[in-house]
């Protein structure tokens, strides 16, 4: 009970506090961009806003980045996209310590704002862990610690947001894949593969930490750069890339090789109801996720829950439904190939495309030599 009111005496201390105080002209505001990681929730960085005040023994950085593992299904309320993040607090030493720890590289760029602006953010960053804007759930485009740390900044800046660089010529996949991705050639395709349409759309949104500090460079408000100081807090340690053939699309190319090269009915079978069930997968989680980013899905065109009709016509039906079902299988290969024809996962995709056309093929030729026998 003792350690019930000692909570509630801290929780509204805090709340008191950050209500009741207003920041010293000697207050600076901030944006923190910290660089990539090896985690899959590390790949694109992350986004943070400081707020110093010495006169106020105020150094506290406020992170719209936190969830909790321990949320009861939270694979599943993930995928669906109804995960709840959050904001909290950390002070900024906690906060520095722990990504130099990760070997993370750390970024700070002061904001220019006048006194007025600077406590009409503060008020509203505090009023943000008292109220229901603490929850948000979590969109991996539209709704993430980057965008919130934007939407907070120009609900000061009137008439003159925070946007991406226009004319805007790049689409998202495009720089998921050119700035972030070069490394892990299977995270790669996962992400590539997972994806639907929207993240072909050009990057219209702001919405990774990195290109939100590449874009406060140059960021003018009132005729003057919005950042009057940039500062590298910590640059990590690059870490020597060593390739591998375990994580490169020469494994996938060899595999792809071997399946065609063995001409194996039963191989054949397997790998392609291996691929129909990934299609199935990204057919549901399309149908049952909240993430946009998911919907309308053309991979399924080249993963596709067809392939397993495909593969039941292989030992059920006579030749020539194995042929209509095998020109429907290749209808829509050709299909999924013109669609991602000037698209930059095009390569990525590539060997998949053609070691499915030439098994659908070979069975559809060979089916029809088989009646011209017969």
């Amino acid at each position: 009970m003792k350690k019930l009111y000692f909570y509630l005496f801290l929780f509204f201390s805090l709340h008191s506090f950050g209500q009741s105080t207003t920041l010293s002209e000697n207050s600076k505001v901030s944006v923190l961009t910290i660089g990539t990681g090896n985690a899959s929730h590390e790949l694109y960085g992350h986004t943070g806003i400081r707020i110093k005040d010495s006169k106020n023994g105020i150094d506290i950085v406020y992170n719209y980045g936190f969830f909790d593992f321990n949320t009861p299904y939270f694979v599943a309320k993930f995928v669906k996209g109804d995960m709840k993040y959050f904001v909290s607090t950390q002070r900024y030493m906690d906060f520095e310590y722990s990504y130099i720890l990760d070997n993370r590289s750390i970024y700070e760029q002061e904001i220019d704002l006048s006194l007025d602006q600077k406590n009409t953010l503060y008020k509203n960053l505090n009023a943000s862990l008292f109220s229901d804007d603490k929850y948000y759930t979590y969109k991996f485009i539209d709704r993430n610690c980057t965008t919130k740390v934007i939407d907070k900044l120009n609900d000061v800046l009137v008439n003159d947001s925070i946007t991406t660089n226009k004319p805007v010529e790049i689409s998202y996949r495009d720089i998921l894949n050119i700035n972030y991705l070069d490394h892990d050639y299977f995270t790669k395709l996962g992400i590539n593969l997972i994806f639907g349409e929207k993240v072909d759309r050009l990057a219209e949104t702001l919405f990774l930490p990195l290109e939100l500090h590449h874009v406060l460079k140059t960021k003018t408000y009132k005729g003057k750069p919005l950042v009057t100081n940039t500062k590298t807090v910590f640059e990590a340690q690059k870490t020597d890339f060593k390739s591998s053939l375990l994580n490169s699309p020469y494994l996938i190319i060899l595999i792809l090789a071997l399946i065609v090269l063995i001409n194996n009915k039963k191989v054949t079978s397997f790998y392609f109801s291996v691929i129909a069930l990934i299609g199935v997968f990204l057919c549901l989680v399309g149908l049952y996720s909240f993430h946009e980013e998911v919907l309308w899905n053309y991979n399924a065109l080249l993963f596709n829950p067809l392939l397993l009709v495909f593969v039941f016509t292989m030992y059920k039906r006579s030749a020539k439904t194995i042929i209509t079902w095998g020109k429907i299988n290749l209808v829509c290969l050709i299909a999924h190939f013109l669609l991602i024809i000037n698209k930059v996962d095009l390569m990525l995709f590539l060997p998949f495309t053609v070691a499915h056309f030439i098994l659908i093929t070979r069975i559809i030729m060979k089916c029809k030599k088989s009646m011209g026998n017969g």
